[in-house]
């Protein structure tokens, strides 16, 4: 996680019952459904695992790295008293509410952006603050630059499988530095291969980097916004937490912080903030024996006792515990995946904008071609297109069900179009990955109307009065922003560009007879402005679309009228004395 892997720093008692306070706070406040047991302790009722909340999520942001565990001082005018003259609290409540102004600006901007891309999301700044603080100590008190990027990196334990996850590089080092395993990168705490699709680019500096808090706090809000849980509700943000880091506790210690947050926070320079003590990996780590346990083998001290023969029947008994380890352990069911099949996805292909009808559904089978249940399939779209998943994300993780079917969500249809590919592949093994076509067409219309009846009628040389608008549909629907032509022809067998009669204006007044357009949101195209040349007759304005809709509009262009010119009182008198 960051740099204070080494400590190993004891929580006081005046620290153990100022969280305990704490906990008690939050679950009387904004948490109802968590609780404080006796000891101070959080529970969360029916929390689901990342593994089984019903998105069908399997992996985290972090891999499940340790974070920082130390909990937020009570905001109370009679702090809890110390167990000793000599112990304070851990920290004042006016220090431990000041977050660094280049993260506080990051994560301000972040929940900004999201206001906008995922408005139904409501993530509160307050909750990348709350991961912020347990991941990295808000980039270790703010020890960024003016860009936001960390002075120094910020790197998790290797992910090498002892005592921690076993993720093999995925990035080839590019960001941990470590080409063997991975390792959570950054203030975030993103593993790569979690970054390599959730990252962002948070500064709009062309990058996204895990170690710049701009990029890394947006790519966080987008991660938890992803199943577009809504973060005013409690089981939405516990099922957005549980995806970050999927541990119950890390849930409480988040909660805690985003509870402390909301009460009230300011801004401090950069690198003044407090780095928190204590981590979730300290002491023995994962190891479940205590460090006492080693102190039993010094018992058999007892073999100094020579007097007792009897004893060395004793010693055989090892044995008997080797051989049932002896034993072929029983694989894991991704252990026992030999490939992919599809599991009956018909064809792929949706309308630019449109969500796709078919859903990309895989099984997962031994060699053998038996079904493989709570296997995790991950969903990766892929090629150049703008199609996502529903919820705007290129990659999607869902578990297999009892007939080892996963179903990806649902494609929801950018407006590039062309052909794009989704490719499955199971997690935690190297096996041939399966790939699925899909191909998004153009928007289209299949008829033209004319939202008005009046006679398009102008005199020549003048300005046609109306303005020609004309509404598309496709199959009795609105056709939105679909690509249309409107083309001044020379008659109905000879399509081709008239070069005489009305016309319309480029931007810079000059006469044009083609023009291309596209239907706004109720399917209307109004088009511009109509003029007339010094050319009376009748003449033909086509208007084309995608997928076929077509309507010819006439267009009259009548003579200017011509009047006898009055003649002069000169020429009168003339006239006259001449007869």
């Amino acid at each position: 996680m960051s740099a204070h892997f080494g400590t190993r720093l004891r929580k006081g008692a005046v620290n153990t019952t100022v969280a305990a306070l704490a906990v008690a706070a939050l679950a009387a406040s904004q948490a109802p459904d968590v609780t404080a047991d006796g000891h101070g302790r959080q529970t969360a009722a029916d929390t689901p695992s990342a593994a089984d909340d019903g998105s069908g999520i399997g992996d985290s942001a972090t891999g499940n790295s340790p974070y920082y565990t130390d909990l937020p001082p009570l905001n109370s005018p009679n702090p809890a008293p110390s167990a000793s003259s000599s112990t304070s609290p851990a920290a004042t409540g006016t220090t431990e509410a000041g977050i660094p102004a280049t993260v506080l600006d990051a994560y301000k901007k972040a929940e900004a952006e999201l206001a906008q891309s995922k408005p139904g999301c409501n993530l509160p700044w307050q909750l990348l603050a709350a991961i912020g603080k347990v991941e990295s100590g808000q980039a270790r008190g703010g020890n960024v630059t003016a860009d936001g990027t960390t002075i120094s990196p910020i790197l998790g334990p290797v992910l090498n499988g002892v005592g921690f996850a076993n993720i093999s590089d995925t990035d080839n080092g590019a960001y941990d530095g470590d080409s063997t395993y991975d390792r959570a990168v950054g203030p975030m705490q993103f593993i790569p291969s979690t970054w390599a699709w959730a990252g962002r680019d948070g500064n709009a500096d062309g990058k996204k980097d895990p170690n710049n808090i701009y990029d890394a706090a947006l790519a966080a809000g987008h991660y938890l916004c992803r199943y577009d849980w809504d973060m005013s509700a409690t089981s939405g943000m516990r099922s957005a937490i549980l995806s970050y880091n999927n541990s119950t506790d890390y849930l409480n210690t988040v909660l805690s912080w985003l509870e402390y947050y909301r009460k009230g926070t300011h801004e401090i320079p950069n690198g003044t903030g407090t780095v928190p003590d204590n981590r979730s990996d300290d002491g023995t780590g994962y190891t479940p024996t205590s460090p006492s346990t080693p102190s039993t083998p010094s018992t058999p001290s007892a073999p100094s006792k020579p007097g007792t023969p009897s004893k060395p029947s004793t010693p055989g008994k090892p044995d008997t515990p080797s051989t049932p380890s002896t034993p072929t352990p029983t694989p894991t069911p991704t252990e026992t995946v030999g490939h992919l099949e599809d599991a009956g996805t018909a064809s792929l292909t949706a309308t630019a904008g449109d969500t796709f009808a078919e859903r990309i559904s895989t099984r997962a089978e031994t060699a053998d071609g038996k079904a493989v249940a709570t296997v995790r399939i991950r969903f990766t779209v892929v090629g150049d297109t703008d199609t996502t998943f529903t919820g705007g994300e290129s990659v999607a993780t869902i578990i297999t069900d009892a007939k080892g079917v996963a179903l990806a969500p649902a494609l929801q249809a950018g407006e590039k179009t062309g052909g794009f590919t989704v490719r499955a592949t199971v997690l935690g093994r190297t096996l041939s990955a399966l790939d699925y076509k899909a191909t998004v067409t153009a928007r289209a219309a299949d008829t033209l109307a004319r939202t008005g009846s009046t006679a398009l009628t102008c005199t020549a040389g003048g300005t046609f009065a109306d303005r020609v608008e004309v509404k598309a549909t496709y199959k009795g629907a609105v056709a939105d922003k679909v690509a249309a032509t409107a083309t001044l022809i020379r008659s109905a067998d000879d399509t081709t560009t008239n070069d005489k009669g009305p016309y319309f204006k480029d931007a810079a007044g000059d006469p044009v007879r083609t023009l291309d357009l596209q239907t706004d949101a109720n399917g209307l195209l109004t088009l511009p402005q109509l003029y007339a040349d010094d050319t009376a007759g009748t003449y033909l304005l086509r208007i084309t679309t995608t997928g076929g809709a077509t309507l010819t509009v006439e267009l009259t262009v009548t003579a200017a009228e011509t009047s006898t010119p009055t003649p002069t009182p000169s020429e009168s008198e003339s006239t006259t004395t001449a007869s």
